[in-house]
């Protein structure tokens, strides 16, 4: 296998910043790519929240200005080499457009940033010209998202004539459809590209009268994936799934692959989480029973081993599937069993939530907050974890779980459906409960059977070792990643 030099560029990787799966994933697939003998350059701008991280920051040479609608912005750059895995960070100063609380909505308002196209716009121009000023040129630019997705787009336009990039392919991995960012028809012009990509019948970026990046990206870019198989195929199935861009998915569909996201093992794994205060293994169990003690102390709960406690860590959201268990909410807490929730969301699952809460002290505790050492001790001492997704990507907790030998509850979509075996009592195999229909009776009837299964403790405890030596592990995405780049530069 060739080694290749590869940038990547998104709007957020852990530590430096994240909100949720984005960031999780380009904390974890340079490293990987790395570990394979890749150079990787990983691209962010630089947040007013990557200051908390005190990481080991040294100022880069040059500066310059990036010119949006006759504006010039200032753009300084920082670096990190990550000395174990062998990979560089840099972050893309602006002042203007990242000294704000948040990545991307204004917490006053709670709405996106009415710039957020500037923003990102700035990000995409300053990654290339801080390229070729290092004279760094890549084989592979791999943009994740619409934040980074104007890139392949500027190659084929603005940059075509460049012979900096000559030879140089991009790939576009899409992580979730209901984000496009989508703008104003008047916000074209900020982009600096002919009017021809907007108003012409053709036009890459018009999208029912607005500016759509991400279209453009997926039309520009040599490769798009996605981060599951079983998404690659949904999000050219449906409005709902592709979120009106499934005909445009579908003219790509021989250049559209779906990849699984990994789990970084380091962090996530009952053997050696930093974070639990007892570890365990498949050989010895014991560990996750003390862990879920601790868990119902802290949580406020009544410890009973013979009830099963089912976690849910996410975003409380419809997409997410919160609208089913509204509605199945009275029959769920009918059963024998206990919740605890973590996360943060709309204001009506919050408030739904905590009256839930009132109505059954002994049996849901809610966190209206993001806790990333509650997150870890939840999925050591929960017994089962629940995902009822309208649509998934991918997901991750559903992988930690199988390893923390908690038990997923998920629905047959996108990268659950990819992940988890149901359980079949025939043949006493599968590595987890899955529901097909989108609605509250099979959430309820799924949980249902859980529920009745974890009583009987051999077969619950097979259930939970075969989930637990799955290999999800971010070595395996990585490969299948390089082996996509190397078709792309053999082309």
């Amino acid at each position: 296998m060739a080694s290749y030099k590869i940038l990547m560029a998104a709007s957020e990787a852990a530590p430096f910043a994240r909100t949720g799966g984005l960031g999780d994933v380009l904390g974890a697939l340079p490293k990987a790519l790395a570990r394979r003998g890749h150079l990787v350059k990983l691209f962010l701008p630089h947040y007013a929240k990557v200051e908390h991280n005190n990481l080991p920051l040294r100022p880069l040479e040059p500066a310059f200005e990036i010119n949006i609608d006759g504006k010039q912005y200032p753009a300084s750059f920082e670096g990190c080499h990550d000395r174990r895995h062998n990979y560089e960070t840099i972050l893309v100063n602006n002042e203007y457009f990242y000294d704000r609380p948040e990545l991307y909505r204004d917490p006053g308002t709670g709405k996106d940033y009415t710039d957020n196209d500037e923003r990102f716009i700035f990000f995409n121009l300053a990654v290339m010209e801080m390229i070729k000023a290092m004279d760094w040129q890549p084989d592979i630019i791999h943009v994740h998202d619409w934040q980074a997705g104007l890139i392949p787009v500027y190659l084929k336009t603005l940059y075509k004539d460049d012979r900096f990039f000559a030879g140089v392919k991009t790939v576009l991995t899409i992580h979730n459809m209901g984000y496009q960012g989508v703008f104003e028809s008047k916000r074209f012009r900020k982009l600096g590209l002919s009017e021809d990509l907007f108003y012409s019948v053709t036009g890459p970026f018009e999208f029912y009268e607005k500016v759509n990046f991400l279209k453009a990206s997926i039309l520009y870019t040599d490769a798009v994936t996605t981060v599951s198989a079983r998404y690659a195929d949904e999000i050219q199935s449906s409005e709902e799934m592709g979120a009106g861009l499934q005909d445009v998915l579908k003219t790509r569909r021989n250049n559209l692959t779906g990849i699984v996201n990994g789990v970084d093992y380091h962090l996530w794994s009952p053997t050696k989480d930093k974070k639990i205060p007892f570890h365990y293994n498949r050989s010895n169990l014991t560990g996750k029973r003390e862990n879920k003690a601790v868990l119902l102390n802290k949580a406020g709960l009544p410890l009973r081993h013979k009830v099963p406690l089912i976690g849910i860590i996410s975003r409380l959201a419809d997409q997410k599937g919160f609208d089913l268990i509204a509605r199945s909410a009275e029959n769920l807490f009918e059963l024998n069993l206990q919740m605890i929730v973590l996360g943060t969301g709309e204001l009506k699952y919050h408030d739904l939530l905590l009256e839930l809460e009132k109505r059954y002290p002994d049996k849901l505790k809610v966190y209206l907050t993001f806790d990333d050492d509650l997150a870890h001790l939840i999925e050591a001492g929960a017994d089962m974890f629940l995902m009822p997704s309208r649509y998934e990507p991918c997901g991750l907790n559903q992988m930690y779980s199988l390893r923390y030998g908690t038990v997923p509850i998920v629905r047959e979509v996108g990268g659950l459906a990819d992940t988890v075996v149901n359980y079949n009592p025939e043949t006493r195999q599968g590595t987890g409960f899955v529901f097909k229909e989108y609605t509250p009776e099979a959430l309820l009837e799924t949980v249902k059977r859980a529920v009745e299964l974890y009583t009987r403790k051999k077969i619950w405890t097979k259930i939970m070792k075969a989930g637990m030596v799955q290999d999800f592990s971010w070595d395996k995405s990585a490969a299948r990643y390089a082996d996509l780049y190397e078709d792309l530069v053999r082309k």
